[in-house]
């Protein structure tokens, strides 16, 4: 409902364009009747004046169309409107009409006007203010028994119709100041939805029971990458979607087999050229007022797009299978020396070793699945998230610490290993866990495929950045092979690297720890010349 301005309390508008119209048309009825008055048609024993019938009369034209035309503008001018109508009203009774006349029950006009401005305080005033013009007629006509007892009756009658009409209206005012409260409230809550619908990441489209779209958020605008009017549009023209079969789906005959809430996961779009994955849930609304029981009138349809899941499940599944594959072979080998050995232990004319043989083949298998499992504990905790506390990294400290730990390693296999450090590296702010991890492949992987010559551990300072390198003398590797040396679980073919016996998941897991790491790997490599791996890091 809405504040009428300059008013003491909020009015019906149905009330207020009442007043408004009877405003003009009643004094006009009114000034008619004294007419009818002066020119002898209407019978009238009061006192007449004509002069101040003349003045009352332009006074109350020019008020009725002023009040008509020109709206109050502020409380104080609607008081002195409903003052002057009240003593033009009051001035017409006393010089002109009098009280005894049929017209009298329209001070109702004024009593509607007053409490519909001012409220009950406001209808007591006009009452109060047609009893003393009542007391005022009835002492001029002090001798005409007749003429007071008819006033009295309309005095009455006026007060027992307006009090009524009070009644009635404060009843209607009341009902309405409530239907207004309640259309505010649905009003808040329907902007509430739609503020919720509208910051859901996932695409809304309700529709009628004839599957054309009504309603719909921004996410499913973004969905369908479209900025184009959705309603009105029927919902299977808007979005095409085929199953896991290539089989076109059709909302229009899904919504007929609904009866509640259901779900699909195998659905697929072309949009701008790519293929989108759907999660896409769809129910019957039923309306609690709707008159057809068991029909439904109309449905909401959620889009969720699922293409990354459904990549990384595929991308899961396709790691499992490949796991498994490179796990049996290690362990079929392991298992077959075993059983040659136990049935080898049964007979004495098998030489010892035979027997060490067998076993240091099994030993290098079980080596190589614990090699296999540590690689892929470091990547399941890469993508977990476990280590990814930041702290600062003394680099000096780290490179030595890693030295120390594989010089002996090195050293075994009669090769050099150096540092070329610049002095005060200073540290780094990242995950220890990560970058030990990262330098710890490097540097496994460039003492394992160098036969001879030397591998270097290099860390230069520049333009605010640490650039790590490790170069070995090793294998190299060609351009061909480089393509695909971060690809789980790849091997080279070249023989050399059949040797060293592998997992295939260094480069992989290295290159996830870079990424965690926010660096990248990047490789210099020529095929028997050597590699460098190498990457940067901000320095703090």
């Amino acid at each position: 409902m809405k504040q009428r301005k300059g008013g003491a309390r909020g009015t019906n508008a149905y009330v207020e364009r009442i007043v408004h119209i009877a405003g003009l048309v009643v004094p006009i009825t009114l000034l008619l009747y004294g007419a009818l008055i002066v020119f002898d048609v209407i019978k009238n024993n009061h006192h007449f004046n004509h002069l101040l019938f003349a003045i009352i009369g332009i006074l109350w034209i020019a008020l009725s169309i002023y009040q008509f035309f020109v709206p109050s503008r502020s409380r104080v001018e609607s008081i002195i409107r409903i003052i002057a109508y009240h003593v033009l009203a009051s001035l017409h009774i006393l010089a002109v009409t009098g009280l005894d006349m049929p017209l009298t029950g329209a001070w109702i006009v004024l009593f509607l006007a007053s409490y519909a401005y001012f409220g009950r305080r406001g209808l007591n005033l006009s009452i109060f203010v047609l009893f003393g013009v009542t007391v005022i007629d009835c002492a001029l006509h002090i001798h005409n028994a007749e003429y007071i007892i008819r006033s009295g009756l309309y005095f009455l009658g006026t007060i027992l119709v307006g009090s009524i009409a009070g009644i009635v209206t404060a009843s209607g005012e009341v009902d309405r100041r409530e239907l207004s409260r309640s259309q505010a409230q649905e009003l808040l809550q329907r902007d509430r939805i739609l503020t919720i619908v509208n910051n859901l990441a996932d695409g809304i489209l309700s529709t009628d029971k004839d599957g054309i779209i009504q309603v719909y958020n921004a996410a499913s605008l973004n969905l369908l990458d479209t900025n184009r009017e959705l309603a009105g549009q029927p919902i299977d023209s808007v979005i095409r979607l085929i199953d896991k079969n290539n089989k076109l789906f059709r909302f229009s005959k899904a919504f007929r087999a609904a009866r509640s809430v259901e779900t699909r996961e195998d659905l697929s779009t072309t949009i701008s050229d790519e293929t989108i994955h759907l999660s896409v849930i769809y129910s019957p609304i039923h309306s609690t007022n709707s008159h057809n029981q068991g029909m439904s009138d109309g449905y909401v349809v959620i889009l969720r797009d699922i293409t990354k899941q459904k990549s990384l499940e595929e991308e899961r599944d396709e790691f499992i299978s490949v796991v498994s594959h490179e796990l049996r072979t290690p362990i079929t080998i392991a298992e077959g020396s075993l059983s040659n050995v136990q049935l080898m232990m049964d007979r004495d004319d098998i030489p010892k070793s035979t027997l060490s043989a067998s076993i240091k083949a099994s030993h290098d298998q079980v080596l190589f699945l614990a090699k296999m499992v540590n690689d892929l504990s470091t990547l399941s905790r890469a993508e977990r998230g476990v280590g990814d506390t930041v702290e600062e990294i003394n680099i000096s400290e780290l490179i030595h610490s890693l030295y120390n730990e594989y010089a002996p390693e090195a050293e075994a296999k009669g090769l050099r290993f150096n540092l070329d450090l610049s002095p005060q590296l200073g540290s780094v702010m990242a995950s220890r866990l990560y970058l030990k991890e990262l330098l710890q492949n490097l540097v496994t992987n460039a003492i394992k495929y160098t036969k001879k010559g030397e591998v270097t551990v290099e860390v230069k300072k520049r333009d605010g950045r640490l650039q790590f390198n490790i170069h070995d003398s090793g294998i190299g590797i060609s351009k061909s092979d480089q393509k695909h040396i971060y690809d789980k679980f790849w091997r080279s073919e070249d023989y050399r690297t059949r040797e060293t016996g592998g997992t295939g998941l260094g480069l992989y897991v290295s290159a996830k720890l870079a990424k965690k790491l926010d660096t990248q790997i990047e490789l210099s490599s020529r095929l028997n010349h050597g590699s460098t791996f190498g990457f940067s890091l901000e320095a703090k």
